[in-house]
């Protein structure tokens, strides 16, 4: 059975070895572990030793043991008796036991030996993979998480990461081990009977043929039961995630109908998969019956008029000048053993290239995110504690001054110092999140330190693709946004991210106390500055009313609290950060008017002396802005403070004063 991309479409094992998904999958599996990887196929063939050892165990009790017993006459003087088990014949019979007890013993302890390193490596893998997975989504552009939905992000996680277990685990050692068992039965097979073996022949053939129409038959069943599997996962988030408002507006039994419409198209889907997806190992397994019924029977006609064998065996004794015997009772035995591990094993191989494309698949959407481009940061002016000397002139030093200074390198190796100060210029800043769609047209903005700017507009006016582009989380198309007189472009930019602090609309609390969300806005903050910032923000007494005060477990994004706490710990963050640069983007949108009016004041507090960005759909908050810019459309319409634009008449004057209501 295939498995399915990440557009839907199915994987085979020969287009994931075509593409080199198999190749580097493999890759994951051998490096640094040759000496552990060949430890493993050594216990694999022991392994696979001793389950074909049982055939030859057989062969030789009944040519050397068993016939002799039953058929060889010895005369005691007066009558013809049956040799029977003598001391001979019972030595015999006690040294192939031995010897095949001694194999099955090495056998199962070597199985035992490599099923628990296969155990422990594949989760070393997977522990591997995970890491660089996670790693390189660290590393990855907004634009990747804007681009992907959250549940696909996760089954990168999940999913993939399981089916890739599944083949490094299971599926990888069983294709060594069934092809170590394929190759000693075919061996062995052909050392009893060249003829038999060219019969046998025949049925793996029809089970190649029979295997590779089923597959492609299932193939387009096992898509559309993903692709519906999707569809209706999509439909249960949506319709629990708006629960309130389905039974708000008593939407319960058309949301019931729509659900029946897409399980019953998942299960149409998934029973047509599921139905020719079981019939394959039953139709394999049949067919392999069918065929050692036939073989048996030839051989049997074979012993019976003692037909001339050709056999390995027998061809190392014709090339020695002897002639080409029969077939015996212990070749037929034999050879009838191995034909059931050969089919048997066929079947398995099938069924494990069906789970192994599923792997394959996962696979390949894991590879294709390690192969993205990560974000790209060619800058190399970096944020540093700083302190004055004597004269004024600012230096570099280790210890925590509360300074912070621009260091900038040239290529004579000598460093210059600017004063972090919050100075932030966009210059006529053209912007699209694609090049052919601009969504910011000469965007020209000056926010001098302490000053605070606000934007204000209808909602997609391009309020917060500013802010965006401040913090780099985009490059723009065209003009230049400098910060302290330096090119952002040429700041690193977690340097650039360390020096500003973000309070979004919609809280992100992680699970952990109070105290550690607090702190997430600088790690190295003390406790005390913890209740500082928490002070400032004015969330210290409803902190302190929690079971466990500051040391309150959250989990859930915060799900114990309120929405209006989880907004007033964001606010905490940001004061905690203490940096000179704050971006509010709609901080108090989760707060009811009474509180914003406390917020505020402590709001206040935490812009003294910084440069603050402010994006308001309230604009009572935005009156003691000093410069108000007023955006339609990616433009810049009006700019200046409150009075001036009220004096004016214009857009703002009508937004505040409900001329019409802003979205």
């Amino acid at each position: 059975m295939p498995a399915r991309s990440k557009n839907g479409e199915t994987v085979s094992v020969r287009e994931a070895t075509h593409d080199g998904t198999l190749g580097r999958l493999l890759h994951f599996v051998v490096d640094g572990r040759a000496g552990i990887i060949t430890l493993i196929v050594i216990c694999i063939v022991l392994t696979a030793v001793g389950n074909v050892a049982s055939g030859l165990y057989l062969s030789e009790m009944i040519n050397n043991v068993i016939t002799p017993a039953t058929t060889e006459y010895v005369f005691d003087g007066t009558n013809l008796v049956l040799r029977g088990l003598d001391g001979a014949l019972l030595n015999k019979l006690i040294e192939y036991t031995c010897i095949v007890g001694a194999i099955f013993v090495v056998a199962v302890s070597a199985s035992i030996c490599y099923t628990q390193l296969v155990a422990i490596n594949a989760q070393k893998i997977m522990k591997g993979i995970r890491a660089d997975l996670f790693n390189k989504m660290e590393s990855l552009p907004i634009k990747f998480f804007d681009t992907n939905s959250h549940g696909d992000i996760m089954s990168y996680y999940t999913n993939d990461v399981d089916a890739m277990y599944q083949f490094l685990g299971q599926s990888l050692v069983q294709f060594i081990s069934i092809g170590c068992m394929l190759l000693f039965c075919v061996c062995l097979m052909l050392w009893f009977s060249i003829w038999l073996f060219l019969i046998a022949c025949v049925g793996i053939v029809v089970e190649i043929f029979v295997s590779m129409y089923l597959t492609r038959l299932n193939r387009k069943y096992y898509a559309a039961q993903q692709k519906a599997t999707a569809h209706m996962e999509g439909f249960v988030e949506e319709m629990m995630t708006g629960l309130k408002v389905v039974k708000v507006f008593t939407h319960e039994e058309r949301a019931v109908q729509d659900f029946d419409k897409k399980n019953e198209e998942l299960y149409y889907h998934g029973k047509k998969a599921a139905t020719i997806g079981n019939i394959m190992m039953p139709i394999m397994n049949n067919i392999g019956n069918l065929m050692y019924v036939i073989i048996a029977s030839i051989a049997i006609i074979f012993l019976i008029f003692e037909v001339p064998n050709v056999c390995l065996q027998d061809i190392a004794i014709a090339w020695n000048g002897g002639s080409l015997q029969p077939i015996s009772l212990g070749g037929v035995v034999g050879f009838l053993t191995y034909t059931r591990q050969l089919y048997t094993n066929y079947g398995n191989l099938s069924n494990q290239l069906s789970q192994s494309a599923r792997a394959l698949a996962g696979a390949r959407r894991i590879l294709n995110v390690l192969d993205l481009q990560p974000e790209t940061d060619n800058g190399q002016i970096t944020l540093v504690n700083a302190n004055f000397d004597e004269n004024g002139n600012i230096y570099e030093c280790e210890e925590k001054t509360d300074i912070w200074a621009w260091k900038e390198p040239h290529e004579d190796g000598t460093y210059t110092y600017t004063q972090l100060k919050g100075d932030i210029v966009l210059d006529n800043v053209d912007f699209g999140y694609n090049e052919d769609k601009i969504v910011l047209h000469n965007i020209d903005i000056y926010a001098h330190p302490g000053q605070k700017i606000a934007f204000v507009g209808a909602t997609g006016a391009g309020k917060t693709t500013i802010t965006n582009l401040i913090n780099r989380f985009y490059d723009i198309q065209d003009g230049k946004v400098r910060y302290d007189g330096h090119s952002i472009n040429e700041i690193k930019k977690s340097d650039l991210r360390r020096s500003l602090a973000m309070v979004l609309q919609d809280t992100n609390l992680f699970t952990g106390t109070v105290r550690e969300n607090i702190r997430y806005g600088r790690l190295d903050a003390t406790d005390e500055e913890v209740e500082e910032a928490a002070k400032i923000a004015n969330a210290y007494d409803f902190i302190t009313r929690l079971p466990q005060g500051f040391d309150t477990m959250l989990t859930k994004d915060g799900g114990n609290l309120s929405q209006g706490q989880r907004q007033l710990l964001s606010i905490a963050r940001a004061a905690c950060a203490d940096a000179p640069v704050i971006i509010l983007d709609e901080a108090t949108s989760s707060i009811d008017t009474r509180t914003e009016q406390i917020v505020q004041k402590g709001i206040d507090q935490l812009m003294a002396g910084r440069t603050v960005f402010v994006i308001a759909h309230r604009l009572s908050t935005v009156q003691n802005a000093d410069a108000i810019m007023v955006l339609d459309h990616g433009r810049i319409i009006e700019r200046g403070n409150h009075q001036q634009l009220i004096e004016k008449k214009g857009t703002y004057y009508q937004l505040y004063t409900g001329a019409f209501e802003l979205e």
